[in-house]
């Protein structure tokens, strides 16, 4: 897909985001969209929302008037996280009294789905987010003989819409090679006013045990399988074996929390935070283990850069755009579980490392706004609205299905190798364009 020049800004749309998880609700794809949205309202334009109910909300048809509330089921194991239930005579009828310029998809659950044949139905040009690599979750449920249907449901999902939006290069290089096609890249950003080591607490520390030129290691994220939280407290233990002045803060919560807390009496949980208590749980670490292997991005290691923590996550999604090898945090090659512990131990042993790197982290994250993020997925939607606008004035009428579909092919190839940030020119500009289409039954991960 192409990011056109830039958007008409004379021309105020309204756009449609469906989603299963909003603010106030915990986790990346939340925040993602909570910036996406008030960053298009900030724009002028008018933005509606489709969301399950949270137990949070009004009675009532919505929480205000640019929402509606749909059915959902709360999902096992994951407090406060639901699947969206088929909402399509909804939001057919919706759209039909105030039709949107273009529907955003950020879920893939039957929410979505609904919403997908809704907006084709109507000739409403639909685009869908790759947030989530749902597909690798479920091996670390036990279920991994699903992967590949769970592979094929995703793609058939994504391709059926107008287009798919993912947050780097190399996601849409791996999805083309899979199958995928019409993919638009809009990266993500950071709130560098709020994560700031200025927010850095000495009464936090305190609270935590930590004295003064003691060093504290900070994990942000879910409590769950597909985290591998067991490898940062594998690696904060042998941190321990060389410095003893130490403490280990988990921020979050999830399935493994009770075992963790059971069984690690010695870390610090600190649960779920937001805004600015977050921010100071940030900034009051120093170094920060993140070693998930199933991102697709990773906002929580743009928030440590912009904190002023030494990272130490796996070399892939945010890292591997953002972090510059020894410079301004350690970035680990993918699934090597040693190497991520000796990058801590190294830290632990040698922590005059951690200044330098530190100022590094942060002076890379000021240039990485939510602006330029806003900016493109603005472009991607109004343009199609365009394209939409276009073919209605010639044809009548857009049929249902087909006015809003994109071209495949070099003609919607964005540019590629444009970096977020200097750190990393290039690190992050594979190119889908070569990837060889993957069959029906053929896992994202071959």
């Amino acid at each position: 897909m192409e990011l056109r020049g830039c958007c008409d800004t004379d021309a105020r749309r309204h756009f449609c985001v469906v989603t299963e998880t909003y603010p106030p609700e915990i986790n990346g794809v939340a925040t993602t969209l909570a910036h996406l949205v008030s960053g298009l309202r900030a724009h002028g334009h008018r933005v509606s929302l489709v969301r399950p109910r949270q137990r949070v909300d009004p009675s009532g048809p919505g929480a205000d008037a640019t929402t509606t509330l749909v059915a959902g089921v709360r999902l096992p194991g994951y407090r406060g996280l639901q699947l969206g239930l088929p909402a399509g005579a909804v939001l057919r009828a919706a759209w039909t009294r105030r039709r949107p310029d273009a529907v955003y998809v950020a879920t893939e659950g039957p929410l979505g789905w609904s919403a997908l044949r809704a907006g084709t139905a109507l000739g409403v040009p639909v685009y869908s987010g790759f947030h989530t690599n749902f597909h690798t979750y479920v091996g670390h449920y036990g279920a991994g003989w699903l992967r590949n249907a769970a592979a094929a449901y995703l793609r058939r999902f994504h391709n059926a819409s107008t287009g798919t939006i993912v947050a780097t290069e190399c996601l849409r290089a791996e999805l083309a090679a899979a199958g995928f096609v019409n993919l638009g890249v809009i990266g993500r950003g950071v709130d560098s006013r709020r994560f700031d080591p200025a927010r850095r607490s000495k009464a936090l520390r305190v609270a935590w045990g930590a004295a003064e030129g003691d060093l504290v290691a900070l994990y942000v994220g879910r409590l769950a399988a597909e985290k591998n939280v067991g490898l940062a407290i594998e690696a904060y233990e042998a941190m321990r074996r060389v410095n003893t002045h130490l403490r280990f803060v988990l921020v979050g919560d999830g399935p493994l929390g009770p075992a963790f807390r059971r069984d690690h009496p010695d870390l610090v949980f600190a649960g779920f935070r937001t805004g600015d208590d977050l921010a100071a749980h940030y900034a009051s670490a120093d170094v920060f283990l993140f070693p998930s292997e199933t991102e697709t991005f990773g906002n929580v290691t743009l928030e440590a850069m912009a904190s002023g923590l030494g990272v130490i996550a796996y070399d892939y999604a945010a890292t591997r755009i953002h972090v510059d090898n020894g410079v301004s945090g350690l970035a680990i090659r993918e699934g090597d579980r040693q190497d991520f512990i000796a990058a801590a131990v190294k830290l632990a042993t040698n922590p005059d490392l951690l200044p330098p790197m530190r100022r590094e982290a942060r002076a890379a994250m000021e240039v990485v706004a939510w602006a330029r993020v806003v900016e493109r997925f603005e472009r991607l939607l109004a343009g199609a609205a365009r394209e939409e606008e276009d073919h209605r004035d010639e044809h009548g009428s857009a049929a249902p299905g087909t006015g809003h579909r994109r071209r495949g092919g070099a003609d919607y190839a964005e540019a590629r190798g444009r970096a977020l940030h200097p750190a990393r020119a290039g690190a992050d500009a594979a190119s889908a364009a070569t990837a060889v289409a993957s069959g029906p039954d053929v896992s994202l991960y071959g």
